[in-house]
């Protein structure tokens, strides 16, 4: 410490000493500043005594006048896991002053972001990482003549786990969760969507489901919005667009007494309420201040898309005799979309939705066949749109009579071939089942746009549509399942490879049509060997041709609508019906579920369909593969491009009560025994849930464990392909008195890295889940309970039984959102 210096010569303007009073001089109060100790005490503890056990930080000092500069001592460090909400607390002093200011920075390890950095007490999100990683961060506080002291602590963050007591099985009429969390009903069967809409009276009388939230809840994703605007924020969790599809109807609850028929035909008024109920719905959702969230019923950007709403064919069937009808002659539009399942996130801020069951809402008689030509009824037989006597359809709705006599809002579910109608089929609707069976993607932020169905994807019953992870520079591939028994897996690859600007494009719909109506489309072929090869669905090669002695092929489209012929053809793997994909976003590898398969047989078992056995519900059988399994792949060369992949079986569906050796092959027990598996999705990379290790979330659509417990949702942190070993296991013969080995490949045991996270209400399915970006609140889809009731006799009550309510409520598809009471990450 210096003086301060005067000399005798230099310039002395007002350098006279009047002040004779006592107060301090100005070398004085330097002095003081720098003789005194600052005590500054810094801690960090976490938001749970698990975590952290008690304040870890604590200082020393002393008040000596002493002229040293101050000295901070920090105390005990601290440990978490990826993934926790982790609160830091100091506390600052100064023994000749106050402080001016405090703030919290990191010094090192991977970079989060800090809360409150500027206050005593800061908080964040621990990053995710493969192995136990130091983070450092310093408090550092300023008196008010600028003096400062630091303490430093150290936070090690170990990799993720799933932190939640596993919820137990339940036949519950309500949604069960973890302790520590929290469920909201947001969206539910009949809720308006405009300020001209009405509530809902949940009695069967409610009508304009054009404007009310449809049924059946199912795939799902969230769209961020930008605050004051109706444009993306890919970051925004606080304000976003929910898209979700409503896959079919519970037609019970929908009509005051169900459904009815006046001379042998449907109502109009009741066929028209089911026919809305169908589709996808788009809505704005919010959170509030407290954290809370709702939907916003007057938002302009809400929006139900119906099968009546006008569609645009895009890709090699656009303009192709194949679609043509009464309502398109040219074969470029059609209505509508129906019995939508599964879903995909585009990279560019679309949505796609995916046609699954549609085959079975269309009328066609015995004597139909004989109007066309056999590779006609080759076609429909293959998609199983055969003829029956009373085939008139799912819900009838060809029968009803319009009030508006030049409608065709019915009679297009007839695909009869219709006498004395042109032969190109544009005066009836004899083609109208080739318009369904496709891939549509929709632009959620732009609610006048027309949806587009992309035929270069191919035509089944279509089980979402995931892209790979997007890589600059290589092409995007497109992962789906075709959902029925012993059908095939199928991956698009795009012609056009991923070019990173255009996920901000404005023009959405238009990088679509780039990445989506042209490409090569392949189906799955599981090897013995563990190996696997992508097999071309390409016009005038293997055999796809005018040739083929099962269908002659005329072109592209041809190959194209009737995918499930081609596949045939070329040989690819029947499997145990195919339903949801899942891309890991930090591997790359594709997870897809095979929910059951009634008709597996000991005769027909392969390395990727391994099990043929009984898993009685009471008395009654259940044979081939009742509880499904989850099969992955991972491609060669980790590229989306490659023909040929490694694959095995991450977890096999099963009772913790079946035979380890040969049918619970993953060694479930009772905090994670599954059955038909179905819905199925990864944690998004935008947070450590979707990171390193992401999490994957598992849903089941179940008949077959259903006396044991509800449908129920699983979290996991599942490893990578090849983490297991080759294994052979002994499938048991119906009679019991034969067997039959299968060599096949089976995944880690996933041990405490599978845990059951949800149980819900009685009789329904669990299907659909995105979250926020920030990955603090989860949106789950809950569809049809009481599926099997009445409205006079309900066999669910929920959502209402969610709040405790007793009585009779009908009950009603819903969207609900899971946030941890604490502020955290979801699941872990």
């Amino acid at each position: 410490m210096h003086d301060l210096l005067s000399f005798d010569d230099a310039y002395t303007d007002g350098d006279i000493d009047t002040n004779r009073s006592d107060g301090p001089t100005l070398g004085a109060i330097v002095d003081q500043r720098y003789s005194r100790r600052q005590t500054m005490v810094g801690g960090v503890s976490a938001m749970t005594l698990a975590a952290f056990g008690t304040t870890l930080l604590s200082g020393c000092g002393s008040d000596a006048e002493d002229n040293t500069p101050p000295t901070v001592t920090a105390g005990q460090n601290a440990a978490t896991t990826s993934g926790k909400l982790v609160s830091m607390t100091a506390t600052a002093t100064d023994a000749g002053g106050s402080i001016a200011g405090t703030v919290w920075t990191q010094v090192s390890g991977p970079t989060v972001t800090l809360t409150n950095a500027g206050t005593l007490n800061a908080s964040f999100i621990a990053p995710a990482v493969a192995t136990a990683t130091p983070l450092v961060f310093r408090m550092t506080a300023t008196d008010n003549f600028g003096a400062t002291a630091t303490a430093d602590s150290t936070i090690t963050v170990a990799p993720a786990t799933l932190d939640f007591t596993a919820v137990p099985k339940s036949l519950a009429d309500v949604v069960a969760v973890p302790a520590g969390y929290t469920v909201t009903v947001l969206y539910r069967l009949g809720d308006p969507i405009n300020a001209a809409t009405g509530a809902y009276a949940n009695d069967g009388t409610d009508s304009t489901f054009s404007a009310r939230a449809g049924d059946h809840h199912d795939g799902m994703s969230y769209f961020g919005l930008l605050t004051g605007a109706s444009t993306p924020d890919a970051a925004n969790s606080a304000r976003g667009l929910l898209v979700m599809n409503h896959e079919n109807i519970s037609a019970a609850y929908l009509h005051p007494t169900g459904q009815t028929l006046v001379n042998n035909a449907r109502p109009e008024a009741e066929a028209l309420k089911e026919i809305e109920c169908h589709g996808v719905s788009v809505i704005e959702v919010t959170r509030g201040a407290t954290g809370g969230w709702s939907y916003v019923q007057n938002s302009t950007l809400n929006r139900r898309i119906t099968p009546n709403t006008p569609m645009q064919f895009n890709g090699p069937l656009r303009g192709s005799a194949l679609i043509r009808t009464r309502y398109s002659t040219d074969g470029t539009m059609g209505r509508g979309t129906i019995n939508n399942c599964a879903n995909g996130l585009m990279p560019w801020n679309t949505y796609t939705t995916c046609e699954e069951n549609w085959a079975g809402y269309f009328r066609r008689d015995t004597t139909d066949n004989a109007a066309r030509t056999a590779k006609d009824v080759t076609s429909l037989n293959r998609y199983g749109i055969t003829v029956t006597t009373n085939r008139t359809g799912n819900n009838r709705w060809s029968t009803v009579t319009p009030s508006d006599s030049s409608s065709t809002l019915y009679s297009r579910w007839n695909i009869n071939v219709q006498a004395g109608t042109a032969a190109d089929g544009t005066g009836d609707f004899r083609n109208e089942a080739n318009q369904f069976g496709w891939v549509v993607e929709i632009d959620p932020y732009l609610p006048t746009s027309v949806p587009r169905k992309r035929t270069a994807l191919g035509r089944m019953n279509h089980e979402g549509c995931w892209p790979s992870v997007p890589v600059a520079g290589r092409k995007l591939a497109f992962y789906m399942g075709d959902d029925a028994q012993n059908e095939y897996l199928y991956k698009f690859v795009s012609n056009t490879p991923w070019a990173a600007a255009d996920a901000t494009a404005t023009d959405r719909l238009a990088i679509g049509d780039k990445y989506l109506d042209s490409g090569t489309l392949y189906v799955a072929r599981f090897d013995a060997t563990g190996a696997g090869v992508w097999l071309p669905l390409r016009f005038n090669e293997n055999g796809l041709n005018a040739s083929n002695a099962t269908y002659p092929f005329a072109d592209q489209a041809d190959v194209l609508a009737n995918v499930r012929l081609a596949g045939d053809s070329l040989g690819a793997t029947k499997m145990d019906r195919p339903e949801w994909t899942a891309v890991n976003p930090a591997t790359g590898e594709m997870y897809l579920t095979l929910t059951n398969n009634s008709s597996r047989t000991l005769a027909n078992t392969d390395a990727a369909n391994p099990r043929y056995y009984n898993d009685p519900k009471g008395t009654a059988a259940q044979r081939g593969n009742p509880n499904g399994h989850i099969i992955r792949l991972r491609e060669d060369g980790d590229t989306s491009e490659a023909t040929s992949f490694r694959w095995d079986i991450y977890v096999f569906g099963a009772g913790s009560d079946l035979n380890p050796t040969n049918i619970n092959l993953s060694g479930l027990d009772a905090t994670n025994d599954l059955s038909s598996p179905d819905g199925l999705w990864f944690s998004r990379s935008t947070n450590p849930t979707g990171q390193v290790n992401p999490l994957l979330w598992i849903q089941t659509d179940d008949g077959a464990f259903t006396d044991q417990t509800n449908c129920m949702m699983l979290a996991a942190l599942p490893g990578t392909v090849g983490d297991g070993a080759a294994r052979t296991i002994v499938n048991l013969a119906a009679t019991d008195t034969g067997t039959r080995s299968q060599s096949t490949f089976v995944g880690k045991a996933p041990g405490g890295s599978l845990r059951r996270f949800l149980v819900g209400p009685k009789e329904c399915e669990i299907t659909g889940v995105d979250s926020t970006p920030d990955g603090r609140a989860l949106f789950v889809n809950i569809q049809h309970p009481g599926e099997g009731g009445t409205g006079a006799a309900p066999t669910s009550a929920w959502p209402a039984s969610q709040a405790g309510t007793t009585g009779t409520s009908r009950p009603r598809s819903a969207t609900i959102v899971i946030t941890k009471n604490d502020g955290g990450l979801v699941g872990l």
